[in-house]
């Protein structure tokens, strides 16, 4: 089938529910399984999908994310691929910035002129899935679609914190409801597959990946149709353009809080895991050139391990540790992700800090941590604890905050030695 396709990445807002992750960078830049970011997942589907048109529309704390995009993916001189940075701007006709999901995607198709293309795939930056879009594409276009839209089956307790979908038997969307409360949802009930509604899985949840007929998103720009996909153009466009409900059966999460962010996390220790990093369907990210990890005399269970690491540390258990982790002896890291760090200490600055008692880059000796998640570049001195849970009120403590009990030591924070959280 023709799938003359441009990809539109969005890459979100201020992403205030994954703070202090996204202190100082946007969603998608959020490093995720120890070596990727979160914006490698749906350029990796896209790739692998065979689309190589992509753009990533960025506005917030983006320096990261460009740089991130700009050092990962490059395309050979006879290829018409390309991943590519959009950045809001203002210009003559519109002094605002992005007003939602929808407004960034109309102030960018002035841009998209200069491309070939007849479908437009909509994808957000932050989710963790994998997923062929041929098979969303085919199905758009063999059924006619105006908008397709990527649905997934919840159960009744999730599916108020999502926009809910009702589609007829033949994948038509009637109806749609941006979180419905529970006294609603007995009517929202749709067709999916008998294993899902033996799980409870009857509701169908929009998954924020849209695929629109150029000229169908050209006409409802033009109508003013709203600034947001998901609270505007998608309710509008029910009944008067044909929209439908592509069923997807396979994994998928919103990275949309820092439960989410660690429970997506520590689930790639499991033995199976939902997510599958060990696919023929590559996660591809940048390149660093780092040397193989390092593991001296430690007892490590169910963890995953990112390039050029140093561990000498007690134990390791259920844990993601990311790269250039530098974990000293006697420390015990349980239900935790480490992300690591940015660069490596010289011999000369590591020895001079163990002179004077300063903590060094990584994690010293006969530290204990539990259910934490730690940002890049933290310097941990000896004999730390942190230990998380529901015993910790939420809230920012300067070095680190707390959010349903899990602990997250901000990016470059130093923990003196001996300090106790938990």
């Amino acid at each position: 089938m023709n799938r003359n396709v441009i990809s539109i990445v969005l890459g979100g807002g201020r992403g205030t529910r994954l703070f202090p992750l996204t202190f100082t960078r946007s969603k998608p830049a959020v490093p995720i399984a120890g070596k990727y970011r979160l914006v490698d997942i749906p350029i990796s589907n896209c790739l692998n999908s065979g689309l190589n048109k992509i753009l990533v529309l960025t506005q917030f704390n983006s320096a990261s994310l460009n740089s991130h995009i700009k050092n990962s993916y490059h395309f050979d001189i006879f290829s018409k691929g390309f991943v590519d940075i959009l950045a809001a701007e203002q210009n003559v006709e519109n002094e605002s910035w992005y007003q939602g999901t929808a407004d960034a995607v109309r102030q960018s198709m002035k841009h998209l002129e200069k491309y070939d293309y007849d479908y437009i795939l909509i994808l957000s930056g932050d989710q963790l899935y994998q997923m062929d879009f041929r098979e969303m594409l085919d199905f758009h276009i063999e059924n006619g679609g105006d908008l397709t839209i990527a649905t997934i089956p919840v159960n009744a307790k999730d599916a108020t914190g999502f926009g809910i979908l009702k589609s007829d038997d033949e994948g038509n969307i009637t109806s749609f409801y941006e979180k419905p409360g529970y006294d609603t949802l007995e009517g929202l009930k749709s067709e999916v597959s008998d294993e899902n509604k033996q799980k409870g899985k009857e509701f169908l949840a929009s998954m924020g990946i849209y695929i629109f007929t150029k000229n169908i998103l050209k006409k409802m720009f033009g109508e003013g149709a709203g600034d947001d996909f998901g609270k505007d153009i998608i309710p509008s466009s029910i009944g008067k353009y044909k929209t439908l409900s592509y069923q997807y059966e396979g994994y998928w999460t919103d990275i949309g809080t820092i439960e989410s962010f660690y429970e997506a996390n520590l689930d790639l220790c499991l033995d199976l895991p939902q997510f599958n990093l060990f696919s023929s369907s590559p996660i591809y990210t940048r390149a660093r050139m780092l040397p193989p990890s390092k593991i001296n005399g430690s007892y490590v269970s169910k963890a995953v391990f990112g390039d050029g690491c140093i561990i000498m540390a007690d134990k390791i258990e259920n844990s993601v540790i990311g790269n250039r982790t530098r974990i000293d002896k006697g420390s015990t890291i349980v239900n935790s992700y480490v992300m690591g760090a940015d660069f490596y200490q010289n011999t000369t600055e590591i020895v001079m800090n163990d002179r004077s008692g300063r903590p060094n880059m990584g994690i010293g000796k006969y530290c204990y941590i539990e259910k934490a998640i730690l940002d890049k570049n933290c310097y941990i001195g000896d004999n730390v604890k942190i230990i998380g849970g529901k015993h910790i009120p939420d809230g920012d403590y300067g070095t680190h905050s707390v959010q349903d009990g899990i602990v997250v030591v901000k990016k470059g924070a130093v923990l003196p030695p001996g300090t106790h959280i938990g």
